[in-house]
């Protein structure tokens, strides 16, 4: 439906479907700003020298939620025209992205154009079955259909693009091996700030709160197991252990292992407890299946399986959905009962097999995730638009600079009251 421009009571432009809502909305915001102290202070730093005027338009393909608004309107205090337009529609020469689609809307947008206008054909968004291809394939082949010519146009104007989600990095990384890197990128994902606070320190709550919330489920005394402990297997086996489970961690790598042990959690195979656990937390990166139909099958009745790793293919879903028999029950918002018709027992899968913090629950709490997270993504547009024109940057994938992660610490440091101590002349020397 086509949104008209109206005004809230407050008397502030918008285009919303409820009018209802829109102030409550503004509320919202409002109060997420307290909570993301390095957005403000990007805002409050750089705000009046306005580094991003003069023909700054962002887009993004980002989780749309009260801390994204956050971050839009600090791009606009900073002097961007338009800041994260939904979608590719508005040719822009930045983009966010927060969801991996506009990196690959670019690259397959240009690919879809050259095979039209040597074949004629677009691009079917029935060729595959999945959702998220399909919603891509779409918006390409209706944007070919309004101007052939417009992913060929946009590629010219592209300054870059900072990224902060693992699979679209990695992406980028075998794009710019291949040679099809059209752009270049900041990879923001990799940036201490975000490792150390969103995925060390990010998912303690959403854990015990995504099971909390879906299955009412008593978590003190229960055994819980956590496959992988990275960053985020580190906080979710701590948020579990706080909580009173008995936490068992699985491992390939002997120095995580270690690590477990030396906090004091077991280290085994999933084969050794997947018929006695009561919880599994898959939490690893970049394994596809770590739960199999098979694991579900050994489960006990109604163990509960979630997942909060950076992938959706951890969990054998569509081995699941097609088991022969099997029946799901949903008795909750994201939460079903899948029953396996030989032994009639059921496990509880959160999210469907996706991110449980995304699911379940709200995401990310502000303080450790947007704040620190989409400074480094200001950082790194200012960044790209300062450089756009003295070639530092070439069509290749780089780590935030250093300096720039540090500041984005500082900046979050400055509005929590902290100080920091300087070294002397003699300790620097």
């Amino acid at each position: 439906m086509a949104l008209s421009v109206q005004r809230t009571a407050s008397r502030r432009e918008c285009k919303v479907k409820d009018m209802l809502q829109a102030d409550f909305g503004l509320l919202e915001i409002e109060l997420a700003a307290v909570q993301m102290p390095a957005l403000m202070s990007c805002r409050s730093v750089f705000g009046p020298s306005q580094p991003l005027k003069g023909g700054a338009r962002i887009t993004g393909f980002l989780h749309v939620t009260t801390q994204t608004a956050v971050l839009i309107e600090t791009l606009k205090a900073l002097g961007a025209d338009r800041a994260l337009d939904w979608g590719p529609g508005g040719g822009p020469d930045l983009i966010v992205s927060d969801g991996g689609n506009a990196i690959l809307l670019i690259h397959e947008g240009v690919k879809a154009e050259e095979a039209y206008e040597s074949t004629g054909n677009l691009p079917d968004p029935a060729s595959t079955d999945n959702a998220e291809l399909q919603f891509l394939l779409t918006i390409i082949r209706d944007g070919l259909e309004t101007d052939p010519q417009r992913y060929r146009k946009m590629k010219e104007r592209l300054v870059g693009v900072s990224e902060a989600t693992a699979t679209t990095v990695e992406r980028l990384y075998g794009m710019q091996a291949d040679g099809t890197l059209l752009f270049p990128v900041i990879n923001v994902n990799d940036s201490v700030t975000k490792t150390k606070f969103q995925n060390l320190c990010g998912c303690r709550p959403c854990g015990p709160d995504g099971l909390l919330m879906a299955t009412d489920v008593e978590i003190a005394g229960k055994v819980a197991v956590v496959c992988g402990y990275g960053d985020v297997g580190k906080d979710c086996a701590t948020a579990l252990k706080k909580s009173g489970a008995c936490v068992i961690v699985t491992e390939i790598d002997p120095i995580r292992a270690l690590q477990a042990l030396m906090e004091g959690i077991l280290v085994l195979t999933l084969e050794d407890v997947v018929s006695e656990a009561d919880i599994f937390a898959v939490t690893a990166g970049g394994s596809k299946g770590i739960i199999t139909v098979d694991h579900m099958r050994k489960m006990k009745n109604n163990a509960i399986v979630g997942n909060i790793g950076p992938f959706n293919n951890a969990m054998d879903m569509p081995g699941l959905e097609t088991f022969p028999g099997v029946k799901r029950i949903t008795f909750n918002p994201q939460t079903d009962r899948w029953v396996f018709p030989d032994t009639q027992s059921g496990v509880i899968v959160l999210a469907e097999g996706r991110l449980v913090n995304l699911g379940c629950t709200t995401g990310h709490p502000r303080l450790a995730t947007a704040s620190c997270s989409f400074a480094n993504h200001v950082m790194a547009q200012l960044e790209l638009w300062m450089e756009r024109e003295t070639g530092k940057y070439e069509k290749k994938v780089y780590a935030l600079p250093k300096h720039l992660d540090e500041r984005v610490a500082a900046l979050h440091l400055d509005k929590l009251g902290a100080k920091l101590t300087e070294l002397s002349k003699e300790h620097t020397d």
